[in-house]
């Protein structure tokens, strides 16, 4: 009783902030997502600093992190020139030549790891930023779109909750037993319908009073299934990656919860997913 309390209260005071970040204006959620990235990449390398014969540079790989996160920012909402992206090239330059004099029993393993950290967590937060800055078709104006970015998350806490819920009631027929044992396919397609008529009420809502790419309800119904498809291949992969390194959790920063590789995993493969199908609507 007291691990649930402890879980809902932190896990409210999460969505919270979240919500607050994402809806109130851009340099509040480009502020809330630069401290997410940095402290995702940090908790990551130290996992990855705990393996044999791995030595990442925490510091400097986390700063290239939360430095892209910006770079993108900065240059998807007008405020900075491509130029800015020059100082991430160079740190990533450094990363790799830092190699040849640090003398350690395997570099190879040290490169991926980091440019594992860039690929998999800081790039993927980035591209949120391509959600969240869209320019006005009349003058090119740049204006802060918080409805994208906030939904992709509405929908991701809505999958998880239906997911638990149908596949505590009714799950039977295990989803990916060898990494992930306690999702069920009856859980995973419950929390999908779920995420489904949300989006189908939400987007009839959003086409009369919404000026975005989005301009229908199966454009909308199509979002949710490709948030809660990627949705739940991040979260496996994020469970493959735990079971690599033999760990229950990534961290314990939020109570209950885990770390920010527990509570973030389904939107690092779900965000850049999102990009794709939104970018490739405005195409057909």
């Amino acid at each position: 009783m007291k691990n649930f309390i402890t879980r809902a209260v932190s896990g409210v005071i999460f969505v919270a902030i979240m919500v607050f970040g994402l809806a109130f204006n851009a340099m509040a959620m480009m502020f809330l997502f630069s401290i997410i990235t940095g402290m995702t990449v940090w908790e990551y390398t130290g996992l990855i600093n705990e393996r044999k014969s791995v030595s990442v540079n925490r510091f400097i790989t986390t700063a290239a992190g939360v430095y892209l996160f910006l770079a993108v920012a900065g240059f998807c909402s007008g405020i900075t020139p491509p130029t800015v992206f020059i100082p991430y090239l160079l740190t990533i330059v450094y990363l790799f030549i830092s190699e040849l004099y640090l003398k350690q029993e395997d570099p190879i393993n040290d490169w991926a790891y980091t440019m594992l950290s860039q690929m998999y967590i800081a790039l993927p937060f980035a591209t949120i930023n391509m959600l969240a800055f869209k320019s006005s078709a009349d003058d090119g104006t740049v204006y802060f779109d918080r409805i994208l970015p906030l939904c992709i998350f509405v929908f991701l806490w809505l999958n998880d909750t239906g997911a638990y819920c149908f596949g505590s009631l009714l799950g039977r027929h295990k989803l990916f037993p060898r990494i992930s044992p306690g999702k069920s396919w009856e859980g995973s397609i419950g929390g999908a319908l779920l995420v489904m008529v949300v989006a189908a009420i939400g987007g009839y809502y959003l086409c009369r009073n919404y000026c975005g790419v989005m301009s229908s309800v199966p454009e909308w119904i199509g979002l949710a299934v490709i948030v809660v498809v990627f949705g739940t291949w991040g979260d496996l992969v994020e469970s493959l990656f735990k079971r690599t390194l033999g760990i229950k959790d990534s961290g314990n920063v939020l109570p209950g919860h885990g770390g920010m590789l527990d509570r973030f995993d389904s939107s690092l493969m779900a965000i850049p997913a999102a990009v794709i199908y939104i970018y490739t609507l405005t195409l057909i």
